[in-house]
């Protein structure tokens, strides 16, 4: 027994012996991993690791390490004196340049004492951040913090926790902030700022006169919702997105359709979409909305240049499909997650932690991108439309049956009261309708009914935005003489133009009609061949108000003349012209009260009660004969007034549904109608493999689509195959890009959101929050505004309503000789950085001042450039045009890669051939040259002036007050009086106008 336990004990002291050495074993693999592995990564393995490491010791791994190198064992354990790599370091031959400190010394030299117990099996160099490169450990790569604003005693400045962060900073440094600007000044920077145009002066006034917290947060609120706020933001993001409505490169020919992504933009800012959406949907809009808004928001991915000369050989179809690649994933790198995942093409990022199988990860995620136009409808809605059909066709028939039964006791009612009979010798026309509706009410079918030889086949009305037409059957004969006869009420005799029934070819182009006062007010006219040959009859003026129907016919002979007739009368005098034959299956009949005059967008309006189509040219006789027959109509007021209360109220309801349900079948056709838009044209890519130092010829392993691992919080890898289909790929790279986790997705865009407000970012490089790029200034206030960000919903007004209620928004711009030597780039905000506004604010405050600015948004842009196509190439040179199209806001210009006017140029408009995160400011003396002379500037420098007198009057100190009050927002003082009233009294009122936009006033938001 005694023996037994004595076994015992010697077992036990010999496992807790063993206990003892695994911990200690365990302690120096901690160690290792926390101490040594970061300072060998940082230091060491720059140089000593991967492929071909230098003096071909590798020192990230352990066997590799002790193995040592060619110049012998690098590590003896126990004995760093006898170590070749304690030689070189302690020396300080190595590392060269930047010796260890002898801190590091003395951490490298006790672990080589203590056996050089190593930790994890190998060190991943891109783990930790060194003097020349980011780790995973990089700030903006970790998780979102989420600090307190700081308490700052006796604080009577903060209005929220933006002003405690900086009042922090700014105290630490011994620094104040500037008071607060005046009303002037805070209400111009706020609609400069929100939305690119300047306040009126009553704005500023009304605002003076009451400047109070309520009053300003008001006014924040008002511009937020402004149409303009899109249109300013926006042109923000076709910066970031680099849009450009052009190819770029050596053909660089137009984009004509890309600008419905610029509209999509525009239409997202001002809807506040959520940020995480805006995001998705320009990376997989097609996939995740479909219809027109999806192909337009993914335009994104192509608004980029692309090269469409790729060469005939398959190596450089190859690298130009690659080199387009790299720019997509260039713009979704550096846009959403400030990262320049692009530089890690042929070898792995030498800055930040991104290896090339990563970067062909990504590569392969948006790998079904291809350039292009396509045909899309807004909305896929057959079964909506098929559920309105037949809503409408039931309230139709419900209707008729009412008006029926009313119609047809009305007309027994006429016959038993001794109506005439229609005269025996009337001719018979070729074909005939009545109308039992409006004809321009573009409420459902046409209710019409065929008397002669041709049937309504294509009853149904169509609207083509202006108007409202019908046409009937081809024809089955050729006509060259020809009557048209139609029986109209007008409701007013005012309106000028509109075709009430014509014969047409099938394009239009050719035509023959009855039209009303196209080219005279008043008068009835024939209408011919495009209006080529529209002439009046000269006949006399309609001088009433046709509450009964008149009778109206023209007549086409085979010579050419045309006669007109109203009521079997001659009307006016004939005159002749060219004789236009219309073929049989060719041409056809058109119904409807339209042609609006040249500049009209109004139609006619009234009723065609019969209309009759003749296959020969009528005589005075048949005209009047014809004339005399009576209409079976019966309007629809002696149809309500004859029914009973009950179907009256039952009819009146029906006939609001009908109308509703009309309505939304309208919308939906023209939702279904399709239009071109550039964007993406997906397809289906196979596997794609890393491309070994980025050759098209040499390849290596094969990846599947997934983001990159820098990312540790969201998981890189997409679970797809390597030959997902293009939908899967996208909509998992959405996903991960935009991931709540994702720490980069919301420190960009809080960073850049706040780089236009203050003119440079927390960090000052927008598109890089790498190692290559600027450090925070306020890392905390960076990371709070990004979790705020977030609990709003990705609300990105709420985030501008944050920033621009802070007190240190609402400083003033004044100079601080103190502050300004201590901190010359005012990074810690201890004024509002007064800056000069951009070449598109500048356009369009020009137009405003000068009253021309056209409000008009959406649409294709305007074109300020010639377009010239020679040999495969377009070029584009810039034109200044006048005219209403022209003064629209500049970021609806049409923006091809090439071709900007002086104004834009020398004032730093961007090239859009790259991204423009961060717009360059200069000062040249071609900035002052272009506001003086250029041709643009002296027409609105007129057109100020007339504005002026127009104002004011010819009083000379008024139209000064006037002019300082439109451009300034404010009225001159007794010197600017005295200089100005000499100036305009030398060289006139526009060269006064001139000079304000001259002033630095006018060009700068203080």
């Amino acid at each position: 027994m005694k023996r037994y336990l004595l076994c015992v004990l010697m077992l036990g002291q010999a496992l807790a012996a063993v206990a003892d050495e695994q911990d200690a074993a365990s302690a120096d693999a901690v160690y290792f991993d926390k101490t040594i592995a970061p300072l060998l990564a940082s230091r060491c393995l720059e140089c000593h690791s991967g492929a071909k490491p230098k003096g071909d010791l590798d020192l990230s791994h352990r066997d590799r390490a002790l193995k040592g190198g060619e110049n012998g064992v690098a590590i003896v354990a126990s004995k760093p004196n006898e170590s070749l790599l304690w030689e070189r370091v302690n020396t300080n031959e190595m590392p060269p340049k930047h010796p260890l400190s002898g801190a590091e010394k003395g951490l490298l030299q006790k672990w080589l004492a203590g056996g050089a117990i190593w930790g994890t099996a190998a060190i991943n160099r891109f783990r930790f951040t060194t003097d020349g490169r980011a780790g995973y450990d990089w700030w903006s790569l970790q998780p979102l913090a989420e600090p307190t604003p700081p308490k700052i005693a006796g604080d009577k400045w903060s209005r929220g926790g933006i002003d405690n962060f900086v009042l922090h900073k700014l105290q630490a440094m011994k620094l104040s902030p500037a008071p607060p600007a005046s009303p002037r000044v805070i209400v111009r920077r706020l609609y400069f700022d929100l939305l690119g145009l300047p306040p009126t002066s009553k704005d500023i006034d009304k605002f003076a006169a009451d400047p109070s917290d309520a009053a300003y947060r008001a006014l924040v609120e008002r511009l937020l919702e402004s149409p303009h706020y899109g249109e300013r933001w926006g042109r923000h993001w076709l910066d970031v997105a680099r849009f450009g409505e052009s190819d770029g490169f050596e053909r660089n020919a137009p984009r004509k359709n890309l600008w419905p992504y610029r509209d999509w933009v525009i239409r997202a800012l001002n809807d506040d979409m959520p940020y995480d959406q805006f995001v998705r949907m320009q990376l997989a809009g097609d996939i995740l909305a479909g219809g027109r808004a999806g192909a337009a928001a993914v335009g994104f991915l192509v608004a980029g240049v692309h090269n469409t000369v790729v060469g005939g050989s398959e190596r450089m179809k190859k690298l130009a499909r690659q080199d387009e690649l790299e720019e997509i994933v260039a713009a979704v790198g550096q846009s959403f997650l400030g990262l320049t995942i692009n530089c890690a093409r042929c070898h792995n990022h030498k800055f930040d932690p991104i290896l090339t199988d990563e970067y062909y990860s990504m590569i392969a995620a948006i790998d079904g991108v291809t350039h292009g136009e396509r045909d899309v409808a807004a909305t896929d809605n057959t079964e909506q439309r098929t559920a309105l059909d037949r809503e409408i066709a039931e309230l139709q028939q419900s209707l008729q049956k009412i008006d029926g039964m009313a119609r047809k006791a009305i007309l027994a009612a006429r016959k038993k009261a001794g109506e005439k009979a229609p005269p025996t010798k009337r001719p018979q026309p070729y074909a005939c309708w009545e109308f039992e509706g409006d004809l321009n009410d573009s409420v459902g079918k046409l209710h019409g009914k065929a008397v002669g030889g041709a049937r309504i086949d294509n009853g149904a009305l169509v609207v083509d935005g202006r108007a409202a037409f019908v046409q009937t059957a081809p024809l089955d004969r050729d006509l060259r003489e020809k009557t048209l006869e139609a029986w109209v009420q007008l409701d007013g005799l005012d309106q000028r133009g509109g075709g009430v029934i014509s014969l047409e070819t099938a394009d239009g182009g050719v035509f023959d009609a009855i039209v009303y006062g196209e080219r005279d007010p008043h008068r009835w006219m024939a209408g011919s061949n495009g209006f080529q040959r529209t002439k009046s009859f000269q006949g006399p003026n309609e001088q009433q108000a046709m509450q009964n129907p008149i009778h109206v016919a023209i007549v086409y002979h085979g010579d050419g003349t045309i006669a007109g007739y109203r009521n079997g009368v001659p009307y006016g005098q004939p005159y002749k012209t060219a004789s236009v034959p219309f073929k049989a299956g060719q041409a056809h009949v058109v119904f409807g009260m339209r042609h609006a005059p040249a500049g009209s967008t109004k139609m006619l309006s009234g009723r065609i009660l019969r209309a009759n189509l003749y296959d020969r040219a009528l005589d005075q006789d048949a005209v009047a004969a014809s004339a005399g027959v009576e209409s079976n109509f019966v309007s629809n007021q002696e149809i309500i007034a004859s029914l009973a209360d009950e179907d009256r109220t039952r009819r009146s309801e029906q006939q609001k549904l009908l109308a509703a349900a009309t309505t939304r079948r309208t919308a939906l056709a023209a939702a279904t109608a399709k239009s071109k838009v550039y964007t993406v044209r997906s397809r289906n890519p196979g596997p794609m493999r890393v491309h070994i130092r980025g050759s098209v010829t040499n390849f290596g392993d094969e990846v599947a689509p997934s983001g990159v691992a820098a990312l540790a919080e969201v998981e890189a890898d997409f679970g797809l195959a390597n030959n997902a289909p293009d939908a899967d790929r996208r909509r998992k790279l959405a996903e991960w890009v935009t991931n709540q986790k994702n720490p980069l997705f919301t420190r960009v865009m809080v960073n850049r959101v706040w780089h236009y407000h203050f003119g440079t970012g927390i960090v000052d490089t927008p598109n890089d929050l790498g190692f290559n790029g600027g450090r925070p200034s306020h890392p905390e206030l960076l990371d709070w505004l990004a979790v705020k960000f977030i609990t709003s919903g990705y609300r990105l007004k709420s985030l501008h309503r944050l920033i621009v209620t802070s007190a240190a928004y609402r400083q003033a711009s004044s100079f601080n000789k103190t502050a300004y030597a201590k901190d010359a780039g005012n990074r810690l905000l201890w004024r509002y950085p007064p800056r000069r506004v951009e070449a598109e604010v500048l356009r369009d405050t020009i137009l405003q001042t000068s009253g021309a600015l056209n409000r008009a948004g959406g649409g294709p842009g305007f074109e300020d450039v010639t377009i010239t196509s020679n040999n495969g190439t377009t070029y584009y040179a810039p034109i200044d045009r006048e005219s209403d199209a022209h003064h629209r806001r500049t970021v609806y210009r049409f923006s091809p890669r090439g071709g900007r006017s002086s104004v834009l140029d020398t004032f730093d408009c961007p090239d859009p051939s790259t991204a423009a995160p961060r717009r360059s400011v200069t000062t040249t003396p071609l900035q002052a040259l272009s506001l003086l002379n250029n041709a643009f500037v002296l027409r609105m420098a007129e057109l100020f002036a007339k504005r002026v007198q127009d104002t004011s009057g010819e009083e000379v100190r008024a139209q000064i007050s006037t002019a300082w009050q439109l451009a300034l927002g404010r009225t001159p003082d007794k010197t600017e009086y005295r200089s100005a009233a000499k100036l305009v009294a030398d060289h006139g009122l526009a060269t006064l106008c001139r000079a304000l936009f001259n002033s630095n006033e006018f060009v700068v938001i203080e």
